[in-house]
C-alpha cells in the first residue's frame, strides 16, 4: 500500500498527522480549530472529488483502507498526503461511523469582497440569518445547478465551509464564489452601487407573484431569510421588489431551500434575463 505515491498507512488514532480530522462531531471545537488553522473538511466521495477539482488547496485525504482502491481517479490527482487507516481507526479519529470511508481536508482561501462577487455574476443569491448548515449547503448546490454566479451572506449566516454544509452541497459550495457582509446597509449599498435589482422572497400575500416581477437587462439578486423569522424589516425596506411563490393556503410557507430552488429555476427559465431595478424612490411591492 505504501508503494502507491502519496499514501501513508497510519494505525494510531492519535497520530498528529490526523489532527485536521479529529473530533468532527464536536461543533464548537471544530469551528475554532478550522478557523484557527484555515482548513475545511469534505466528507464522502462526491464532496472529496469536488474539493480536488476546486480552487481550494488539498492538504490531505483520510481514507479507510477498504475504500482506497475504489477511488483511483481521485487518488491519482492528489499530490498531498493520503492517510490510509483501518476502519476502526478512522471512526476513533472522527468520532462517528463513516460508512463512505473517505474525507478530505482543504485549505481555506482569503475571503472575497462583496464587489468582487457581485461583479462576476448576473444572478446572485443573498442570504440573511441562515444559521442552518443543511439549508445553507442545499442552497449552494442549487446555486451551482441553476446558474447563480455568487452568494452574498448577510448578518447571522453560518459558515458555508463547515463540514455539514460542504456535505449537503455535495461539495458544490467549493465552486460558487461567496462573500460576507457585516451589515444590511453594507450589503445593499454594494448591490445598489452595482445596479443589481433585489427580489426579496416573502410569503406575504401583499407581495407580487414571483413570475410577475418584470424582466429586464440588468443583474438580479434573490434575497432569502432564515426559517421562522424570514427577512428583517431592514432587508425588506431596501429590496427593489417583494415577491412570493404561490402555495396552497393550508401551508404558511416553504422551506427556505425549497423556495430558493424554485426561485432560481424561475430565473434560469428566463434564459439569463434579470430584473429591472425600479427608479430610486419607487419600490415594487
Amino acid at each position: 500500500m505504501d508503494a502507491t505515491p502519496g499514501v501513508q498507512r497510519v494505525e494510531d488514532p492519535d497520530d498528529p498527522r490526523l489532527a485536521d480530522y479529529a473530533a468532527l462531531t464536536d461543533a464548537r471545537l471544530r469551528k475554532r480549530y478550522e478557523h484557527q488553522h484555515g482548513v475545511l473538511i469534505a466528507e464522502g466521495p462526491a464532496p472529496v472529488a469536488a474539493l480536488v477539482d476546486s480552487p481550494y488547496p488539498v492538504r490531505s485525504l483520510l481514507v479507510a483502507e477498504p475504500r482506497l482502491g475504489a477511488l483511483p481517479d481521485v487518488v491519482a490527482r492528489v499530490e498531498a498526503p493520503i492517510y490510509a487507516v483501518p476502519q476502526p481507526v478512522l471512526e476513533q479519529v472522527v468520532r462517528f461511523r463513516l460508512h463512505q470511508g473517505i474525507l478530505g481536508c482543504g485549505g481555506r482561501l482569503e475571503p472575497a469582497g462583496l464587489a468582487e462577487v457581485i461583479a462576476g455574476a448576473d444572478r446572485l443569491l443573498v442570504l440573511e440569518g441562515l444559521n442552518d448548515h443543511e439549508n445553507l449547503g442545499a442552497l449552494f448546490r442549487t446555486a451551482r445547478a441553476l446558474g447563480i454566479g455568487g452568494v452574498l451572506l448577510g448578518p447571522g449566516c453560518a459558515d458555508p465551509l463547515y463540514r455539514r454544509s460542504v456535505r449537503v452541497s455535495m461539495g458544490h459550495v467549493l465552486h460558487v464564489p461567496f462573500a460576507r457582509a457585516t451589515s444590511v446597509a453594507e450589503l445593499f449599498s454594494a448591490l445598489e452601487a452595482a445596479g443589481v435589482a433585489t427580489v426579496a422572497l416573502t410569503p406575504s400575500p401583499a407581495a407580487s407573484e414571483l413570475e410577475a416581477i418584470p424582466a429586464g437587462a440588468g443583474p438580479v439578486a434573490l434575497v432569502l431569510g432564515a426559517e421562522g423569522p424570514g427577512l428583517s424589516d431592514a432587508v425588506l425596506g431596501r429590496a427593489s421588489y417583494r415577491a412570493r411563490i404561490p402555495i396552497d393556503g393550508a401551508v404558511d410557507s416553504l422551506n427556505v431551500a425549497a423556495a430558493g430552488a424554485i426561485a432560481c429555476h424561475v430565473l434560469a427559465r428566463r434564459a439569463g434575463a434579470a430584473v429591472t431595478a425600479p427608479p430610486a424612490g419607487r419600490r415594487g411591492r
